[in-house]
């Protein structure tokens, strides 16, 4: 097996050299996305009972996760409210490549 560090080490000293010539961008502006793309439709979503409001705090509901052989519900939880977003529940999409799974996210 080829020894991979020296190569791994370049390209992490490569990045942080990129990125010590970018501009901050505040927390906020900051997105991720990510994805998971299957050929298995979720169940229907099932009930749960939103505790009651809690400040500084909005609910994100349940949704159904793949844990990489099955669906497996995840129970709604609090997340800590951002002043001028509003937070987008996790979702599922079903296009022509099949089911493809969206994380929750804050949006404007």
């Amino acid at each position: 097996m080829k020894n991979t560090l020296p190569l791994k080490l370049a390209l992490l000293a490569g990045l942080g050299l990129t990125c010590a010539g970018l501009t901050y961008a505040p927390p906020a502006a900051a997105q991720v996305s990510v994805g998971v793309g299957i050929n298995v439709g979720p169940p229907a979503p099932r009930f749960e009972r939103v505790p009651p409001p809690r400040a500084g705090y909005v609910w994100a509901p349940g949704y159904w996760r793949w844990d990489g052989r099955r669906h497996v519900w995840a129970g709604g939880y609090w997340v800590r409210a951002r002043p001028g977003y509003h937070y987008r529940p996790a979702y599922w999409v079903h296009g022509h490549r099949g089911w493809r799974f969206h994380q929750g996210y804050w949006g404007r």
